[in-house]
């Protein structure tokens, strides 16, 4: 399949909407802004929808997933939808046994350890992602000019996962295998690579007008481990989008010292974690880098005043990039108070 002539970057939805614009580098009139992690948790219509449904059930249930994708939008009035999904989504459709627990995360009954383990991955079969290609369908048919962001897990983040059982503090099992066995280390990575890279496409072609590449344990690699190990593994995931022209951010966590490898592997925008300043940011990246971020999380909870002083600070210091995408430097909490979201929301388009 491919991008047909009704894709929203296409037919005149999208393609001139502030968020496409920053992302292209063109600053527009009004700074644009969504959240990662806002749809979910925080979200009381959320928890109510999910009741009695297993998380990557609802996941791979088209109409909940995009009814899920869409609550944020209405409520918040933010200028993107990103599409509700977890990275290990790819992994479960090609055959590997994992479930989220709650409280913990994604916890995968076979930890990858050896060669041998590897050797049994599957690759994965494109018809798999129909449930996605569904629910992607649905929401941009009602999102209209707002713009749908699809997402995957960078190859280490996604590893790491998977080698370590689940969740990890220092992923040291994954960085152990990294360098005791780099041959498996890379072919696993590789895997990694391929069905990520067949989880964009299918939302690029379904109808996702951007995509993101998370790397949500990236900040435990030094600069080195990153460009030996890593980066040409997440290169290989944008690389399945050649000839899709749709903009294509980067973030990770903790990802001051490699923010440079991490741009370098063929991003157009940098997502910036609340580690760095914007400004540092742009300095890091020798300038003319589209950046996205960098609200601390944090204070989402602080007294209003504060937060305030915060956003503008973060507004004031992405102009020196040549267009700023306002998110927050990680994701919203499960306690965040949504109406803080909102007030953030207004105050962003009211700055231009």
């Amino acid at each position: 399949m491919t991008v047909t002539p009704d894709h929203p970057l296409l037919d005149g939805r999208t393609a001139n909407s502030s968020i496409i614009r920053a992302y292209r580098g063109d600053r527009p009139e009004t700074t644009p802004v969504w959240f990662m992690r806002q749809a979910g948790r925080s979200l009381p219509e959320y928890r109510k929808l999910r009741e009695g449904n297993e998380m990557l059930e609802a996941c791979l249930t088209p109409d909940l997933a995009s009814e899920i994708t869409l609550q944020p939008v209405r409520r918040h009035h933010v200028d993107a939808a990103i599409f509700f999904s977890d990275i290990v989504i790819p992994a479960k459709l090609a055959g590997v046994e994992v479930e989220i627990v709650p409280g913990r995360g994604p916890v995968f009954a076979n930890p990858i350890r050896t060669a041998a383990d590897v050797a049994k991955l599957h690759p994965i079969d494109p018809a798999a992602f129909a449930p996605i290609r569904e629910a992607i369908a649905q929401t941009v048919a009602q999102l209209g000019t707002t713009p749908l962001i699809g997402f995957a897990g960078a190859p280490f983040t996604l590893a790491s996962y998977l080698v370590e059982g689940g969740p990890s503090k220092d992923q040291q099992r994954a960085r152990t295998l990294m360098y005791s066995d780099p041959q498996t280390w890379a072919t696993l990575l590789n895997w990694c690579a391929d069905i990520a890279g067949e989880f964009l496409i299918a939302q690029v072609e379904a109808g996702a007008s951007a995509v993101q590449l998370f790397d949500s344990w990236v900040g435990s690699l030094s600069e080195q481990q990153y460009v030996r190990r890593v980066a040409p593994h997440s290169k290989r995931v944008f690389s399945h989008l050649r000839g899709y022209d749709v903009p294509k951010v980067h973030f990770g966590v903790g990802s001051g010292e490699v923010l440079r490898a991490m741009h370098d592997i063929g991003a157009d925008v940098m997502g910036v974690d609340w580690r760095i300043p914007l400004d540092e940011a742009d300095r890091r990246l020798g300038g003319g880098v589209a950046l996205q971020g960098n609200i601390d999380p944090a204070l989402l909870g602080a007294p209003w005043h504060v937060l305030e002083a915060h956003v503008r600070d973060v507004l004031n210091r992405g102009r020196v990039a040549p267009a700023h995408v306002v998110n927050l430097g990680h994701g919203v909490g499960p306690d965040t108070d949504p109406d803080v979201l909102t007030k953030i929301v207004e105050l962003v388009h009211q700055e231009g």
